[in-house]
């Protein structure tokens, strides 16, 4: 028998179930592992575990069911460790009708494992085309080995899908907009008061209760019901479908782990400098880099704590303070911050890009008779320049 088995989030690696789970299938099945989402990449290198789970591409949980649908697999099991079983539920429903969407296997079975260890943790079979003794006994199997309980798709949906997730409507009561525009509201599950709210990785707001919905008009989120919206973050995130856009609330990691750092190589006699504005996901195709410039609060964040591990250094340019995204947060010891009155990130960085980096994504030095230390002083002091030029306020952490 051919397993696919999808690894979603840090948590369920953190938590180490994931390797427990692919374990015990292990024993009985041909395994191939490969992980949803991009969180989970960093977990999957601190744990070690790049051999084991595949981490080459990025790649939404459904379309990881489907690259295993197409390969003609068995069985495919979605392990993931929400924050509760109901932000877990709920991940579970949007992922399964997303790779319906796509590219669905009616007759490949789906099972999808939550929260194992946690007194909540269950099973959830949301595809089971056919009656197999097989799948059964698998079935029976998990329950029994994990210690948690099955639970059926249609209470899922009736506890959280009676009433659309997602409302449109082109009523928008309001005289300063026209008849034809569109407003969506999508209630965003399992949120806790005090949380950040995340869309497509950019911090728009913090919740401040557990009945969440963002309201977005004609693409851009102006409400957030039951939380205080972040303009300057609405405003870096720009245009989006709420209805696919990918939401997430509190920490993106919850579990304080010990980064594993590995030997960062250098490539003889030269230095290679890289420009990333406002997408942290997108840092792992840098980590054969040398010194990255990140643009954004959350990027510089995010990326300082992921090149912690690859041993390069970052110059951050934010404008603003530094929302807490992870347990803690990591960064390199050559790493320089600055910080500069709010809303000129965004312009420091354009100018960067412009003047240093002469519009390219990256840039290559000859390291004969330069060192790294060495760049990144003497870009510090063109970035301090250009500062200057801007006449704004600034200090470097």
């Amino acid at each position: 028998m051919n397993i696919g088995i999808v690894v979603h989030g840090p948590n369920i690696i953190d938590s180490g179930y994931a390797l427990k789970i692919i374990n015990f299938f292990s024993e009985f099945a041909n395994v191939s592992c490969r992980l949803g989402g991009t969180m989970g990449r960093t977990a999957v290198i601190d744990a070690a575990l790049e051999d084991t789970i595949d981490i080459s591409k990025k790649l939404v949980p459904s379309d990881s069911l489907s690259i295993f649908a197409d390969e003609g697999v068995d069985a495919i099991v979605l392990l993931n460790y929400g924050k509760s079983s109901t932000t877990g539920h709920v991940f579970g429903y949007k992922v399964f009708h997303h790779y319906m969407d796509k590219n669905f296997h009616e007759d490949i079975p789906l099972i999808q494992i939550e929260r194992p260890g946690e007194v909540d943790g269950s099973i959830v079979i949301w595809n089971l085309p056919f009656k197999s003794k097989d799948i059964d006994v698998i079935i029976n199997k998990i329950k029994e080995e994990f210690d948690i309980m099955e639970v059926s798709t249609t209470l899922i949906k009736e506890k959280h899908f009676n009433i659309n997730d997602t409302e449109e409507s082109t009523d928008l009561k309001s005289d300063k907009l026209h008849n034809n525009n569109q407003k969506i509201i999508r209630k965003i599950h399992g949120v806790s008061p005090g949380e950040n709210i995340l869309v497509n990785g950019t911090v728009i707001g913090k919740s401040k209760s557990s009945q969440l919905s963002l309201v977005s008009v004609d693409g851009t989120i102006v409400e957030i019901m039951g939380g205080d919206i972040k303009k300057h973050g609405v405003d870096k995130l720009g245009k989006v479908d709420l209805n696919k856009a990918i939401v997430k609330t509190g920490l993106l990691r919850r579990s304080e782990i010990e980064p594993r750092v590995i030997k960062h190589k250098y490539k003889d006699n030269q230095l290679n400098i890289a420009f990333l504005n406002h997408a942290a996901e997108d840092v792992y195709a840098l980590k054969n880099m040398d010194l990255i410039v990140t643009v954004g609060d959350d990027t510089t964040l995010l990326a300082s704590d992921i090149l912690f591990r690859f041993e390069i250094p970052i110059i951050g340019i934010t404008d603003g303070d530094l929302d807490k995204l992870v347990e803690k947060g990591y960064q390199s010891n050559d790493s320089i911050i600055f910080c500069l009155e709010e809303g000129n990130d965004d312009i420091l960085g354009s100018k960067i890009y412009k003047e240093i980096f002469n519009e390219k994504n990256y840039f290559t030095l000859n390291s004969d008779s330069n060192d790294l230390n060495q760049i990144i002083d003497e870009l510090k002091e063109e970035i301090i320049e250009i500062i200057k030029d801007m006449n704004i306020k600034y200090i470097i952490k």
